[in-house]
């Protein structure tokens, strides 16, 4: 098959780290797979670009930011020069563009917003007109079908795959191993008030009332400057710079889980988050908010979901995890092969029947 992944730009975020790794695992598996976007690439993804090459993905970026017609012009280029027989377009506005072009390559949109795009009346709007150009509508949780049907209506073929991550990257380090690492906390996620970081400072004020030694280091990408300038006021405020570091994007996250003991992740909201899944591959400790995208690891072991709003609480949270050892987790359907396959299997339904 060829198979082309359109994202939006290609940059550290969860629609565009799942597109790079199905890319990847795809291409490893006899398929031949180039991912597009509808904008240049950002610098935090060149080292992510060159696995990609390496892997033979081919990688069509646009080399400057374009406006509507541009954006169309670039994606029939690459429609007309690759030849797909099938578009997977992650997230709403590569679905737009990837339906408006008059093309017969059947079109999959894959939701992965973790609020509802729709509560927008254009998006709303433009969806009802574009909806019947989706061979499928494919989310990443059910709550993103849920606000599917609630804001445009139902679709004729609509299902859940939820992501999945490639586990071989990750390990479980054995609990005997207890040095520096098992004194610091990390939080993976973009810069943006729905990622809740300031609730991380504010309760790891708490924790090191009962862990002095402790360590908090947070990554991402700045999507939202205001909030990340709010982060970096408050860790001033609390007088927590020698204990917190404030970080941007990094791609080494397999190191950086295997350097922490405890990952944090105080979400308002996801659809169904690869950094969670991440956590839990390692074994690590995870503290995490108590939405429903994370309610399918309350059972595990050395997981602790609750209401990271309450500092006393979640404070309390990462100190207990703080001497928790990791543990092996089996994360069975939820793994990239997982995910692929089910990718596979649409792609090959879609096709036979265009």
């Amino acid at each position: 098959m060829r198979i082309l992944h359109l994202v939006l730009a290609p940059r550290l975020s969860g629609a565009e780290m799942l597109a790079k790794d199905l890319a990847i695992h795809q291409q490893a598996h006899g398929d031949t797979v180039c991912l597009s976007a509808l904008m240049p690439q950002q610098e935090d993804f060149a080292a992510l670009r060159a696995q990609l090459d390496a892997a033979g993905v081919l990688c069509l970026f646009p080399d400057q930011p374009r406006r509507l017609a541009g954006r169309l012009w670039h994606l029939r280029g690459v429609l007309r020069d690759y030849q797909p027989d099938i578009i997977f377009a992650h997230a709403t506005i590569p679905a737009f563009y990837a339906r408006a072009l008059p093309s017969r390559v059947p079109v999959v949109y894959v939701m992965h917003s973790a609020a509802n795009d729709f509560e927008s009346t254009m998006f709303r709007y433009v969806e009802r007109m574009l909806s019947t150009r989706a061979r499928a509508v494919i989310g990443v949780s059910q709550g993103n079908l849920r606000d599917y049907i609630n804001s445009v209506g139902t679709h004729p073929l609509m299902a859940v795959i939820p992501n999945g991550v490639d586990t071989r990257r990750f390990f479980v380090r054995p609990a005997g191993q207890r040095d520096a690492a098992s004194r610091r906390v990390i939080q993976v996620g973009r810069y943006a008030a729905i990622k809740n970081q300031l609730h991380t400072v504010l309760a790891f004020r708490e924790t090191l009332k009962r862990v002095p030694d402790a360590l908090l280091e947070m990554y991402g990408v700045i999507e939202d400057p205001d909030y990340y300038v709010k982060v970096c006021a408050l860790v001033e405020e609390l007088g927590l710079a020698d204990k917190v570091r404030v970080n941007g994007p990094q791609t080494n996250i397999p190191e950086l889980l295997a350097g922490a003991s405890v990952f944090a992740m105080p979400s308002a909201s996801e659809a169904h988050s690869i950094a969670f899944l991440e956590a839990l591959a390692t074994g690590m400790p995870v503290v995490a908010s108590g939405i429903p995208a994370f309610a399918f690891a309350r059972g595990f072991a050395g997981v602790q979901l609750l209401d990271t709003a309450d500092a006393a609480a979640y404070g309390a949270a990462l100190s207990a995890a703080l001497a928790q050892p990791r543990v092996a987790r089996s994360l069975d359907g939820l793994t990239l092969k997982d995910t692929a396959d089910q990718y596979r299997a649409l792609a090959r339904r879609l096709i036979s029947t265009a």
